[in-house]
């Protein structure tokens, strides 16, 4: 059973999909065993570092070794820093007695270092525009087609856009998501302007009464520079149709790139305001802890993890389950 997506989204009636405590229950479980199984590189990679440490003795070894584990899984040196800092200020007043306790404080302390916003994505709008950015091979054309079938399950109608016109075969990526999900594409021809696709996208959604407008964008150009500049472009573009719009401006990021996706994620910032990240490929990769890195350090909410290829891989993201997936009894033994 699938978490209940009329949770995720903001403006859809929660009332979508009534549940019974056991239902609700039981789709929790599935989310934790569909995320454990997508975190089990990690967490074997976690479960190496730990086999080498002694929690005989609350020591500056012990914080040493710890935090050579956490950078190790890629949750980011500032984080790590903070994180082992607030470790030992625990165990000094009393509140870590043995190895049990101190991995119980882990992934609580974990969990708070992950952005306290808002992880619904908005779609309370009319129409409610979503913009996907993100470099190429990031999941993100497969990320738009996923969050378009759960919108449809859920009764809402939206319209995808083909803004990346300079990669090839994008285009004809998205025309085939839109035929999977049977909702609309708007597209021109390879080359084209984006601009001019997301105008006509934004337009046609007006005109069609599409709910929610799903925009793809470029994700390489020459130079990052010219990426950028192409991307405040389409922004300005949706502006001048819809002042308050793009609503949501989701940043796809490849778990497997590691610390070069927080490098990614903080030109992206720099140059449209990022309201969410959705991080893919979980299940291809050993350092789990970027998401901790690029949640902490950029303030970003993680809204969505994609562990696979199916369409419910893509999943909602919950901190304190992640943090105790990730973080689990089997790091002591």
């Amino acid at each position: 059973m699938s978490y209940n997506w009329s949770e995720v989204f903001l403006g859809v009636d929660p009332g979508a999909v009534v549940s019974t405590l056991e239902e609700k229950q039981e789709r929790r479980r599935g989310w934790f065993t569909q995320l454990r199984e997508g975190l089990t590189k990690s967490r074997k990679a976690l479960q190496q570092q730990f086999s080498a440490i002694l929690f005989d003795s609350f020591d500056e070894e012990l914080w040493e070794r710890i935090e050579e584990a956490l950078i190790f899984a890629d949750v980011g040196v500032d984080t790590t820093i903070s994180i082992v800092e607030q470790l030992e200020q625990a165990a000094d007043a009393g509140g870590i007695a043995d190895a049990q306790q101190l991995l119980e404080k882990l992934r609580e302390i974990a969990a708070s270092h992950f952005s306290a916003e808002d992880t619904r994505i908005d779609v309370a709008h009319d129409p409610a525009v979503m913009l996907m950015a993100g470099v190429n091979g990031t999941g993100k054309t497969t990320t738009i087609g996923k969050i378009a079938w759960h919108l449809k399950e859920l009764g809402k109608e939206p319209l995808l856009v083909a803004g990346d016109t300079f990669r090839a075969a994008a285009v004809e990526q998205l025309v085939e998501w839109g035929r999977r999900v049977e909702c609309e594409v708007i597209h021109h021809q390879r080359g084209g302007d984006p601009g001019a696709v997301v105008y006509d996208g934004i337009v046609a959604a007006r005109a069609r009464q599409a709910e929610v407008v799903i925009i793809d964008t470029a994700g390489r150009l020459h130079t990052q520079v010219n990426l950028m500049k192409e991307l405040e472009k389409v922004v300005r573009v949706i502006k001048k149709q819809l002042p308050e719009a793009p609503h949501e401006t989701l940043l796809t990021i490849d778990a497997t790139t590691g610390q070069n996706g927080l490098i990614q994620a903080r030109l992206f910032k720099e140059a449209v305001d990022v309201t969410g990240v959705v991080l893919t490929k979980m299940d291809g990769t050993a350092k789990g802890g970027i998401a901790l890195a690029v949640s902490h350090e950029l303030d970003l909410p993680i809204k969505l993890i994609g562990t696979g290829e199916k369409m419910n891989a893509l999943q909602p993201f919950d901190a304190a389950g992640f943090a105790e997936l990730l973080f689990d009894d089997s790091l002591i033994g």
